[in-house]
């Protein structure tokens, strides 16, 4: 669908009533003399360009982190792999837009548990091949992700994995990129990790998500006295306990604690040091 940046002001440039050029230019004239507010506006006078809402979704299987993707089934870049998004039409916010287009071509309609957090936008003018295209991207990290099943004009829909991964169409690995820091970042600030954990984990268990979605390998020890030390991150299970694949006494078990922020910041190795 494609936009212009117009209101729906009419085009006034023979509002003085004069006839042909002269009324126009009159107008013109009469439009400047009485300022910005009075001055004539013509909406075709900008190029039209189309709005896109795109998605990068990740998940945590089987101790991966991988994201959703689409095989693209039209030109530009048929049989590429890209983010699910669609235009947005002229009833939709970009937000409805995307949640339409990730029900279409990946069939997760009704998910439990995905909240949509607005990126950025990406405005490059050669971004995309057809025309002008703006895109308002949204990144989320979603728990118990459902199988994906193409549709509309996607061949295919996946949990591929992050790394490695084949080459994105249009700028998507840009988009990619920065929705991987944003989603790192919230590991760092919020207990969102726990949801990717079984309702009693051992510490092990978390710390396997951080290494996950940080793609970093974190020191056992030291990642459990930072866990223990923030209030309200987790809360132990009385009496419970887990063997683990290694040697040694069953692990203890914990559940997801009430604190909706972390205070102070779990933050990552490549981050610490810097004000929280």
């Amino acid at each position: 669908m494609v936009y212009d940046n117009a209101d729906n002001a009419d085009n006034a440039a023979g509002a003085d009533g004069a006839d042909g050029a002269d009324g126009a230019d009159g107008a013109g004239r009469a439009g400047r003399d009485r300022g910005d507010e009075g001055a004539a506006y013509d909406k075709y006078a900008y190029e039209p360009f189309a709005v896109t809402a795109d998605l990068a979704v990740l998940t945590v299987r089987d101790g991966d982190l991988r994201v959703l993707l689409v095989e693209r089934g039209q030109e530009p870049y048929a049989g590429r792999w890209a983010l699910p998004g669609g235009f947005v039409e002229p009833h939709e916010s970009a937000e409805t837009a995307a949640r339409r287009e990730l029900a279409e071509e990946t069939g997760l309609d009704d998910v439990t548990g995905l909240h949509l957090e607005q990126l950025r936008t990406y405005s490059e003018p050669d971004r995309d091949p057809r025309m002008r295209v703006v895109s308002v991207a949204f990144a989320a990290l979603l728990p118990d992700a459902p199988e994906p099943r193409a549709g509309s004009d996607a061949a295919r829909a996946a949990w591929l994995p992050h790394r490695p991964r084949p080459a994105l169409a249009f700028d998507h690995e840009r988009i990619l990129a920065d929705a991987h820091e944003r989603v790192g970042a919230k590991l760092e600030y919020t207990g969102l990790a726990t949801a990717f954990c079984p309702p009693e984990f051992t510490l092990g268990e978390l710390r396997h998500v951080y290494e996950a979605v940080w793609d970093t390998s974190l020191d056992g020890p030291n990642f459990r006295r930072k866990v223990l030390a923030t209030p309200g991150f987790v809360e132990p299970v009385p009496g419970a306990a887990r063997l683990t694949r290694g040697r040694g006494k069953p692990a203890a078990l914990y559940r997801a604690g009430p604190a909706a922020t972390l205070h102070p910041p779990l933050l990552r190795p490549s981050t610490e040091g810097r004000p929280a």
